[in-house]
Formats: C-alpha cells, structure tokens, sequence
C-alpha cells in the first residue's frame, strides 16, 4: 500500500512554493479555445485554481488531492468540487474535463502507478481536450553540475522528457509537445530549445 497521504502531508513546501502562481498562469496561456471544465490534479488548498478562476471567471473547477484535510481548506467561490482520491482511480466519468492540469505532480507517483495515473487522465479528458502537467527537469544543468537528483523527500519518481512524451503517446496522447517551466521561464521564455536550462518543464498533450 502506497503512503501517498503520509508523503504528501510531510510535504510543507507546496503551499509556500514561489513559483506556483505563475505555474498556473503558463497553464492558462496553453488552454484550448472554449476551455469550461478545468481538474486540478494534486490541487492542494487551491492557490493554482484562485489563478485560473481570475483569468476565466467561467471555469468549472474541480480540485483532486488525495489529503482530506487541504481539500476542507479549498475555497468554494473557485471550486465547484472536489475528489479526495489517487489519480490511479478518479472518481470521474470518462469525458468529463476539457482540461487536466497537473502541476509539479506526477513526480510524486511511484514508478509503478505512473502509467495507470496517465490512463486516468486520458479518460477523463473529453475528446479534443487536453493535458498540462509540469515536473522537475532531470536534465537540469544545476542538478548535473552538483551531482543531484530529482529524487529524494516527496518526489518518489523522475521524468525524462523523452521518456514522457513516448509514454503519453502511448496511452494515446497526440501533439505533445515540451515547453520550458520553473523560475527559468521569467529570464528565458518558454521555448529555449535547450530544455537542460530549465529546472522544470511543461508537457502540453492532447486527446
């Protein structure tokens, strides 16, 4: 059995995390045109979706975080629900989003659950909508340069973009394309081709 509450709740830096708003900010710019439906995988107490909610004020937010106790913290007037579950199993008829955001996230899954967690998402995602997940840069330079690793603390797994991206495709994702994310993005822009100057990255992937 997976400890992903216990995990999460030693987890404190998420909610004091600098770089959070501007993270749901880079979601917005890459939302489909008639983007309503919105989940917020791994939402916590809903700083991202106060974002989302005042760039669209038409957005139907739902927030799914696998500890109860962020998810009572969730703001009403910017969620019109939440789902206290794992993303292997959310409770979710299939087509049921336009858009599934997933925010420095997936590093969070064991190994093991990342591809039934990407099977999930492309479920609940309404056919021609689409995914948009951030997660730490294996191939960051300052990480290579100090001998660290994305591992370590919360984080229980690593994702190389190109092993990402052959993964989504092979849960049926198309034009899935990588954008830079992290702090780097406020000197660099998104689109550097050199990912490894980014300490994160954006997958945009569509259904």
């Amino acid at each position: 059995m997976k400890n992903y509450e216990e995990i999460n709740i030693a987890q404190k830096g998420s909610e004091t995390d600098s770089f959070t708003l501007e993270r749901y900010r880079q979601f917005s710019r890459h939302f489909p045109e008639q983007v309503q439906t919105v989940i917020d995988v791994g939402c916590n107490t809903g700083r991202g979706g106060r974002i989302l909610k005042e760039l669209n004020p038409r957005l139907q937010l739902v927030g799914l975080d696998c500890v109860d106790s962020r998810l009572a913290k969730i703001p009403k007037e910017i969620y019109t629900s939440t789902i206290c579950s794992y993303s292997t199993d959310i409770n979710a008829p299939d087509s049921s989003f336009d858009v599934v955001v997933a925010g420095e996230f997936i590093e969070h899954i064991y190994p093991d659950e990342v591809l039934k967690t990407l099977h999930e998402f492309y479920r609940i995602i309404k056919p021609g909508g689409r995914l948009l997940l951030t997660t730490p840069n294996p191939n960051y330079l300052r990480l290579k340069l100090t001998g660290r690793s994305v591992l370590g603390g919360a984080h229980v797994s690593q994702h190389y973009p190109a092993d990402l991206k052959q993964q989504l495709e092979s849960v049926g994702f198309v034009n899935v394309a990588i954008r830079g994310s992290g702090k780097m993005t406020r000197v660099l822009g998104e689109r550097l081709p050199i990912l490894a100057f980014y300490g994160s990255y954006l997958t945009i992937a569509d259904r």
